[in-house]
């Protein structure tokens, strides 16, 4: 049987996928970077609440009525209202976790979050920008300002998702490549203002 890259490349999309990156790399960063704190329990209730779950359900929700075509939000024109409420749910989710006075890092997730859905949100309306891409290489930003250099290995991942995205023809190239140097480079100079790291 030859190999079905189709297949392989719907597999990448779905495991390098933002509801199943941005979890993991939460967790690691609570339990781990702040396995001290009373609080981190909360504080990853917060971020999988405003970031994956309540996500997840507004998205099968719009499947299911049939406002969106796919799960992975394929077409452009489609985008615009699920972005808009993942800027209020993040939001909410950034003052939640100053009620908790949770460290800056963790709050400022959320609030960038907010802020960086709102940018991809004005793009949206002219060009079709990964978020794949921006959500995994925002990750892996995120992983170096908490655990340093060793983190940069998970960017050797990039060509294959850029490579999933585009065989699939959900994104062209360019799309893919701005899509992963703007979400770790925007991410990264934010939080590092933000924390004063």
């Amino acid at each position: 049987m030859l190999f079905d890259l189709k297949r392989f490349a719907n597999f990448i999309s779905w495991v390098i996928n933002p509801v199943v990156v941005a979890p993991a790399v939460y967790t690691t960063i609570v339990l781990l970077g702040y396995r001290a704190d009373p609080h981190n329990i909360s504080y990853l209730m917060v971020l999988f609440l405003s970031s994956t779950i309540v996500p997840m359900l507004l998205i099968f929700g719009l499947k299911k009525i049939g406002k969106v075509s796919d799960y992975n939000i394929t077409f452009r024109e489609q985008r615009f209202l699920p972005l808009l409420v993942l800027v209020a749910i993040n939001a909410l989710g950034y003052e939640f976790m100053k009620h908790l006075d949770a460290p800056a890092l963790l709050s400022g997730i959320l609030l960038f979050n907010a802020v960086n859905m709102v940018f991809i949100l004005l793009v949206t309306l002219q060009w079709k920008i990964s978020i794949h891409l921006f959500t995994f290489t925002s990750s892996v930003a995120l992983l170096f300002l908490q655990f340093g250099a060793v983190s940069l290995w998970l960017l050797l991942l990039v060509p294959l998702l850029m490579w999933s995205r585009i065989h699939l023809k959900a994104h062209n190239f360019m799309q893919t490549l701005i899509g992963g140097i703007v979400g770790f480079s925007v991410i990264f100079t934010e939080l590092k203002w933000w924390t004063g790291l």
